[in-house]
């Protein structure tokens, strides 16, 4: 303990591991709030669910913060219902049905267009079915007809596919822009002001009710925006970071410990044992590491847990276990081993109290310096569409964004987002790796 005291005092003195530090806390505190706020199962189905899951939000749209670094404010988007209260609904009722009005009113400051406005009606009935009427009102009073239609139990209105709508507002511009547009502008401008829409339905039997939802989908969304899908990109974002620090960690402690105890007990037993373990060795240092990597998730299975496996097992035998074993040759032969022998200590002992204590020092810093490369392995097997299809990942945004092109539609922050998450996790752990390497090896002491 008195050690580890000391370690750590040391360790707080280099700026950049303090640095190092501050990131890997804040990365863990992400991971434990994704796992208590958004349950496992949960993201899951929000990942892996379709547009039904999102319907409330646009599509392709930049984080809402954008906004303080862009010279238009654009619009962000909001849901209005008659069910929750946020729309008012007035029933009047009649002798054979009743007359609702459903008034949404909301105040619009910005300065571009919405990417979309869309009505979703639920009614309850038992034969005929309810009628509806839509007015817009804007800001400088004035009264447009927008539709009249009746409705079944569940039916969407999304006012741009109203060819009929489009016709009535002149045909130059599409049907969200000539709503919100100054009709004094030749060029089409935003009118800034406080906007109503109007839902009149008629219902045709005593027991009869409608409820009407307003989404309107603006140009920014969240924290993170969304992708080709409508998915909020923070759920990737906060999941990956758990996901990417497990496997970080599991691959680089899984390969540094089993490396470190496979070279000692081949130093220890020595003759046939250590030949295996040597030529193993010179074999799979041969071996092309990320294709086969690519293979098994081409043909077998993409799964995190099997990629994981398969990472250590073909990471154990590497060139670290040539360094180990040239350092157990020197430890073994100390005089405090020969006094071990001398003793009776049996073999495990020896190799687990005796020997590797000894390059623990050294397996420290190594151990924290692999994290961030098996972190970027993982992503890259997800860049290239071989990574777990399951999984939010920061690699499977990546990935979603390169496909869908994300480059060539002016999308960066689809891509920068997890990039930049990529970037800090390893610069966190290579600060404190080097420092810690600083501390335990004599020879960086000073530097």
């Amino acid at each position: 303990m008195k050690t580890l005291q000391r370690s750590i005092q040391e360790l707080l003195r280099y700026p950049s591991a303090v640095a190092g530090l501050v990131i890997i806390l804040v990365l863990i505190g992400i991971s434990i709030y994704a796992m208590v706020a958004i349950p496992y199962d949960e993201a899951i189905r929000l990942w892996r669910g379709g547009e039904e899951e999102w319907y409330q939000n646009p599509r392709n749209v930049p984080p809402e913060w954008i906004n303080y670094f862009t010279k238009n404010d654009l619009p962000r988007s909001f849901v209005l219902s008659s069910q929750d209260g946020s729309a008012e609904k007035v029933v009047a009722a009649g002798a054979q049905g009743s007359t609702m009005t459903i008034t949404y009113t909301f105040d619009f400051p910005y300065d571009d267009f919405p990417q979309e406005l869309i009505l979703y009606f639920s009614a309850m009935y038992a034969e005929k079915q309810p009628y509806v009427t839509i007015v817009w009102l804007t800001p400088d009073g004035r009264e447009i007809s927008v539709a009249k239609f009746s409705i079944g139990r569940s039916h969407t209105y999304r006012f741009s596919q109203d060819a009929s709508l489009r016709r009535k507002l002149g045909g130059k511009w599409s049907v969200q822009t000539a709503l919100f547009a100054n009709p004094d502008e030749e060029t089409p401008v935003p009118m800034k002001g406080t906007y109503t829409l109007k839902v009149i339905g008629i219902t045709f039997e005593a027991d009869s009710d409608l409820d009407a939802k307003l989404v309107m989908h603006g140009k920014v969304a969240g924290l993170a925006g969304t992708d080709h899908r409508r998915r909020d990109l923070m759920v990737p974002l906060l999941w990956g970071t758990p996901i990417a620090l497990a496997f970080g960690l599991l691959a680089a402690l899984g390969t540094t410990v089993t490396t470190m105890v496979i070279a000692a007990f081949g130093v220890w037993y020595g003759g046939w044992v250590d030949e295996i373990i040597q030529r193993i060795t010179e074999v799979n240092m041969v071996l092309p590491f990320l294709p086969i990597l690519m293979m098994i998730g081409a043909f077998y299975s993409r799964s995190i847990w099997l990629i994981l496996g398969v990472t250590i097992l073909l990471s154990i035998f590497g060139g670290t276990i040539k360094n180990y074993r040239a350092i157990f040759l020197q430890v073994k032969e100390s005089p405090y081993i020969e006094a071990a022998q001398a003793y009776g200590a049996g073999n495990w002992r020896i190799v687990f109290r005796y020997l590797t204590p000894r390059i623990i020092p050294m397996l420290i810093p190594q151990l924290v310096v692999l994290v961030p490369g098996f972190v970027f392995l993982e992503a890259s097997l997800a860049v290239l569409g071989l990574g777990d299809p399951v999984l939010p990942t920061w690699g499977k945004v990546i990935n979603d964004a390169l496909s869908n092109g994300a480059l060539y539609q002016g999308l960066y922050y689809w891509m920068l987002e997890p990039a930049v998450l990529l970037m800090l996790t390893g610069l966190a752990f290579a600060l404190v790796g080097y420092s810690l390497d600083r501390i335990f090896n004599p020879r960086l002491r000073g530097q």
